[in-house]
């Protein structure tokens, strides 16, 4: 071995050190034989700039090739990353060139090839752009290290017989074979680069897919180190585009997204053409396209997210007819009927809605607002409540079968986590200064002390309660609001001529709803901008060890607060609002100073439903805005400098890089946006049954968002792998559990359903119409001279001496005046009977479902032991081939030996005689 080999064998040794890596991994990259001849391979200079040797060419001309290519300007070798940074005028500046000199450098010494556009080729003359192209010997070393799967054989496994008939009705909804089936199907088998043989490799350029490529050489780039101007070593991409030596590390698309080029394969176009336009929604999705261009943790989520939006289709069917059966019986309501008849309704004086300023009021006036409860407060809730149950069963269960058969199909069955993410984190690596020998592998690795992990979580702990309290204490402003602003809403609708025309409908209770819904919205969304922030940073503090501890640990604390964010002020109005009011004799007041609000006389239901939709409906809306039209503004206003510039001299990394990033944690937030949606349909679904047919609508369009802004807005993502959609997976088992509960308490305690109930059964004395009389019968009396000097109304034009409110309280001419009578009590005796038994049923029901249901299809199940059984086999039989072959080479080279020997004998012999 010459001297330069040696020289970069110590600096593999010394990369290997400070990377964890294997050295005879990391030495094998440099050349397939250390000692042998390396006319072929990458000629390594100090400029960091890789030139080869092309047959009959001894320079490249680069205006043979456009700039639109994918490719170094050779011709042959595929870009497979980019880094650009820029040549600052500055202080920093040498520090800078120093740190991208040496992180180059080890780029090189570990295998990859390096091209540099300077800066004069860049449109704006200040950019240049580093081109790296990752070859065959470092692409089988890291395939072997990382664990991949590659095909072995093809796979003899029939596939499902087809239903023709079912295929010709669903054929407007299909996408052409080769689009959903880019690549046939293969038994694979993790790859050995000393078995290559055993693979189907057909070209080594096209063996491993672009996906595949990028994902190996960020894996290099994330660990490859450099030295710092102190001579301290650091490491990682990451590192040194967080303190501005590079300004982007990307992989390029194929091609673009609006026309095909020259290239074989455009995929981006596929995509684009058959999958990213709105005018697609109706058809499938590419799974295996998209898992195949922008790798299995995004095509996973598209997955999951389809098949969400499929399940969403049946509950939106059947809490569509839900709710045609409250708007048919809706005139036969009874509670709305006597609400609104003057006989009735019109002679029932009702207590002011606040203290001394609000007047008496006559029950009739609320009569278009409790006909409208009757659309969401009927029977059919009831049923609603606990189809949405075990709905909700059925979707996980089914999804796990779903996310077995793409583990299968996507070569994930053996993949626990991907080593990327298991492997320790670079800042855990570079922050952690103390080391203790890991008990598994014997080597000496970086940790974290135990007293500055405490401190660091009980820092955290209290950011995140700090964080919720803040939640808490907004939600309590509204609630301020909601009081301080109902007695104003009552006393000017009950005074002002103009809002007499829609008095009926725009009720004080209504009003008030409303507007302190949108102020909630609004609340919520400045805080969730501000958390996020938060979130990042105090996970960042942590230092977790391994990525996927991060996106975990991140994942809990942001869910957390949303789910108290978002969810708040819809458990306030079902659960706590007229709950707590007390009676007009003694009111219950928050602070001392504002009056709890009471319900409606039909019911909280309908405000419920209101908060719930003005909520879910203005975020999902808000999100589809910000997700479509913020990227886009942001790559036109990029890109506007160079709208006179032909296409032709804007070279294809220029326009990558002029793109959005997507980031590690774009899926973050795409999934955060989708649980969110999932608690609306499924915690508060009884209060309004067009939550999920809001949410399909919602999801159809966010597909095609999400693969239009991947497909045409943002650079294009770094491969990873990832066989589920991880503590998701948890978090919505734990909202499946919880929604049985809540809807549970919103029919028991929100709605009117079981005081109708117990009146039908208990009370009711007209038999030919049972619930006339309900009315009269929820309301209890009071007598005016009662109330307090505080409660006291200033104007009684009606000269009133007794009025009604909503409760069940004895008579004041009663000897247990103003006490819960009998009928209180069996209500709520009623009440905690119907929770137990709602909740036993439906969770029997869930239990015997998910039992029933295996989660793992038995085909599936046969698929992955005939592939490992094939897998054996083969390499067995290639073991004993190759045990064969080397002992017929030792017989020969015996019997050689032996021949050679007794021939030698015999010419002794002659020459004897």
């Amino acid at each position: 071995m010459n001297g330069s080999g040696q020289r970069e064998d110590e600096t593999l040794i010394e990369m290997s050190e400070t990377t964890g890596d294997d050295i005879s991994v990391l030495t094998d990259i440099r050349s397939p034989d250390s000692a042998g001849d390396n006319s072929n391979g990458p000629l390594i200079e100090s400029n960091s700039t890789v030139e080869f040797e092309l047959p009959g060419n001894s320079e490249i001309d680069k205006q043979l090739q456009s700039k639109d290519s994918v490719f170094f300007w050779d011709g042959v070798r595929r870009i497979d990353f980019v880094l650009s940074y820029t040549d600052e005028p500055c202080n920093q500046a040498d520090k800078k060139a120093e740190r991208r000199k040496e992180f180059e450098l080890h780029l090189q010494k570990a295998g990859l090839e390096l091209e540099t556009e300077d800066k004069k080729e860049s449109e704006n003359g200040k950019t240049f752009f580093v081109k790296i192209h990752a070859p065959w010997e470092v692409l089988t070393t890291y395939a072997e290290v990382l664990n991949i799967k590659m095909p072995i054989k093809d796979d003899d496994l029939c596939s499902p017989s087809e239903n023709i008939v079912l295929d010709c009705m669903l054929k407007l909804f299909k996408l052409p074979n080769s689009v959903m089936n880019p690549e046939p199907d293969y038994f694979t088998a993790p790859f050995r680069k000393d078995k290559q043989e055993l693979f189907r490799i057909d070209d080594q350029e096209t063996f491993f897919s672009p996906a595949t490529r990028n994902r190996i050489v960020y894996y290099i780039l994330s660990r490859c180190h450099y030295e710092t101007e102190e001579g301290k070593k650091k490491f990682g991409i990451k590192r040194l585009l967080n303190n501005g030596t590079y300004l982007s590390a990307y992989p390029l698309h194929d091609c673009q997204y609006w026309k095909k080029t020259d290239e074989k394969n455009c995929e981006r176009f596929t995509l684009y053409k058959q999958w990213a336009r709105f005018g697609r929604f109706y058809k499938e999705q590419p799974l295996d396209l998209i898992r195949k261009y922008y790798g299995e943790k995004i095509g996973i989520y598209f997955a999951w997210l389809g098949f969400y939006t499929e399940m969403l289709f049946l509950a939106a069917v059947v809490g569509f007819f839900c709710f045609l059966y409250g708007w048919v019986t809706m005139d036969e309501s009874m509670s709305s009927k006597e609400i609104c008849d003057p006989h009735i309704g019109g002679q029932i004086i009702m207590c002011p809605l606040c203290d001394r300023s609000c007047e008496f009021w006559r029950l009739n006036s609320t009569c278009e607002p409790s006909q409208y409860s009757h659309l969401f407060d009927n029977v059919a809730t009831l049923f609603f409540a606990i189809f949405m149950g075990i709905w909700v069963t059925l979707f996980l269960e089914f999804w796990k079968r779903r996310q077995a058969r793409l583990e299968y199909e996507w070569d994930l069955v053996d993949f626990e986590e991907e080593q990327q993410q298991l492997q320790l984190r670079p800042e855990y690596e570079a922050k952690c200064t103390q080391k203790k020998k890991n008990p598994v592998t014997q080597e000496m690795e970086p940790y974290l002390p135990v007293t500055s992990k405490a401190a660091r979580f009980c820092f955290s702990g209290t950011t995140v309660l700090f964080w919720i309290s803040l939640i808490i204490a907004s939600m309590i402003a509204v609630i301020v609001y909601r009081l301080a602003v109902y007695a104003a809403f009552a006393s000017i609708m009950e005074n002002n001529l103009t809002l007499q025309p829609v008095s009926n409908l725009l009720t004080p209770q209504l009003a008030t709803s409303v507007t302190a819904s949108f102020l909630n919205f609004i609340i919520i969304m400045i805080l969730n901008n501000l958390y996020e922030r938060v979130a990042v940073w105090i996970t960042d503090m942590e230092i977790p060890r391994t990525h996927l501890e991060y996106e975990n640990r991140l994942t809990m604390k942001m869910f957390l607060f949303q789910f108290v964010n978002y969810y708040s002020s819809c458990f306030y109005v079902a659960f706590f609002k007229g709950k707590f009011m007390g009676y007009p004799a003694d009111y219950t007041y928050m602070f001392g100073r504002w009056r709890n609000e009471e319900c409606d006389p039909a019911g909280c239901l309908i405000e419920l439903t209101t908060q719930l939709t003005i909520v879910m409906a203005g975020k999902q809306i808000w999100g589809n805005i910000q997700e479509a039209f913020v990227p886009w503004t942001m790559n036109w206003w990029g890109r506007r400098k160079t709208k006179n510039h032909p296409e032709n001299l804007y070279s294809r990394w220029e326009q990558d890089g002029d793109l959005q990033t997507f980031g590690p944690l774009g899926l973050f937030y795409e999934y955060l946006e989708m649980v969110v949606q999932f608690g609306f349909i499924t915690l508060f679904v009884a209060s309004f049954p067009l939550a999920p047919l809001l949410a399909l609508l919602n999801n159809i369009l966010e597909i095609r968002v999400d693969s239009w802004k991947l497909t045409t807005q943002f650079r294009r993502p770094v491969a990873s792998k990832a066989h589920s959609i991880g503590v998701w997976q948890e978090i919505l088992n734990g909202i499946a559990v919880l929604s049985v509960v809540t809807n549970a308490f919103i029919v028991a305690f929100t709605s009117d359903m079981i005081p109708r109930l117990v009146y039908y059964y208990a009370y009711s004395q007209n038999e030919s119409s049972p619930m006339s009389g309900y009315i009269d019968h929820s309301l209890s009396v009071f007598n005016v001279i009662d109330f307090t000097n505080h409660s006291m109304p200033v104007y009684n034009d009606m000269n009133v001496t007794s009025c009604r409110y909503r409760d069940y309280r004895y008579p004041p001419d009663h000897n247990k005046r103003y006490q819960h009578t009998m009928r209180f009590w069996h209500i709520l005796a009623a009440k905690m009977a119907f929770i137990i038994i709602m909740e036993h049923v439906v969770f029997l029901v869930k239990f015997f479902v998910a039992w029933m249901i295996p989660d793992v299809p038995s085909e599936v199940k046969a698929r992955i032991k005939r592939e490992k059984y094939l897998t054996q086999r083969i390499l067995h039989e290639y073991e004993l081939r190759k045990l064969k072959e080397k002992l017929h080479e030792n017989n020969t080279a015996m019997a050689c030996d032996k021949e050679f020997i007794a021939t030698k004998g015999k010419v002794q012999l002659s020459a004897a005689m």
